[in-house]
Order: C-alpha cells, then structure tokens, then sequence
C-alpha cells in the first residue's frame, strides 16, 4: 500500500465515519492542531533523560492520538448503527485525573510560583513551553470547533489541562537540570 492515496489532491479530506469534508474546516483545524501537539511534545522529549517523564510524554502522546481520533469523528458518528462504538478508545476523566496527579506531584518539587515565568531555560523546557502555546491553540480551536459542532467536553477540559500539565512539567525539567527560570517581574525591567 503506497502512503500517497491522491483523494485529498481537490482540498478534501475523509472523517471517520466516511464523509468527506474541506481541509480548511474547523474540524481539520482542529486535528491539525493535535497532531502539530504530539509532534512538539515529541521534540521536547528527545531532549528530557528522566524515566518517568518520558513515560509520562509516551502516554500523552498516546492519549493525543485518542483525542485526535475523537475529534476527527462527528459526534453523531461515534456509534454505529448496532449501537457499537466506533471508535476503541475515547478520552475520559481518568486521563484528566492522571495528568492532575502527575501536576500535583511536581508541583510539590519545585518552588510556588511568584511572579510569571519567561518561556525559556533549557532546551527540553523551551520546548516544553512551545508545546504548552501549541496546545492552547489546540484547545481554542476544539472550543471554535464546539460553537458549530458538538464536540464532547471531556477533550477540551483534557486540553485545558495537559496545558497546565506542559507549563509545570517545564518548571520541574528546569529544576531537575538545575537550569534557572526567568521571572517577569513588572517592577524590575532590566
């Protein structure tokens, strides 16, 4: 089977479920984003060397392709006829739950938080806070998305926080490189 099909050569793409749609719809918009996500979190992990971390990462990325399948499939297309889920996998509290443990985890390592942080330090955390603003994108267009399509709730709220998830995983790569975290602190421009 050869990787180039030719079917999307007129701008169109297939969805689960078998229609066809523009590659310039929100829903695209949408799966493009998760994609360009799991390939960023993918950058940021070359760089990381902590075990649990990079387990950590392999299940997200996991779980993106399960949100991305998800958001690839109109709602009322996630059952089949004799009521059977289309789909194997979807997103639920439970890899909400997971990312809100790990947050809570890490947070308990690094120091409270004072002022914002520059995205920066080394370069597993800079690539860390590039996956962060990607997913806000990604959770943006979900929610754009849901404003003409019912998109189940349980991928945005996982978004959200894998966003969360990103910006203080960043903070605790920096502390476990012994990397320093650039403050903006409005009363001290230097």
């Amino acid at each position: 089977m050869k990787i180039y099909t030719k079917t999307g050569d007129k701008g169109e793409t297939g969805l689960y479920g078998g229609s066809r749609i523009s590659k310039a719809s929100a829903r695209v918009e949408s799966y493009g984003n998760i994609d360009e996500l799991n390939a960023n979190i993918g950058v940021a992990k070359s760089h990381i060397e902590d075990e649990n971390v990079i387990n950590q990462l392999k299940k997200i990325q996991f779980d993106l392709f399960t949100v991305g399948s998800e958001a690839s499939t109109p709602i009322d297309k996630l059952f089949l006829a004799n009521g059977k889920a289309r789909l194997p996998l979807v997103i639920s509290d439970k890899e909400i739950e997971e990312l809100e443990t790990w947050m809570d985890e890490m947070e308990e390592k690094v120091e409270p938080l004072q002022y914002f942080i520059l995205p920066g330090g080394g370069k597993a955390a800079t690539f860390l806070h590039v996956a962060r603003t990607v997913c806000r994108r990604t959770e943006r267009s979900l929610v754009f998305l849901n404003q003409s399509e019912e998109v189940r709730p349980e991928l945005i709220k996982y978004l959200n926080r894998l966003s969360d998830y990103l910006f203080v995983l960043a903070r605790y790569v920096s502390k476990l490189n012994n990397e320093p975290e650039e403050y903006w602190n409005p009363n001290d421009r230097s």
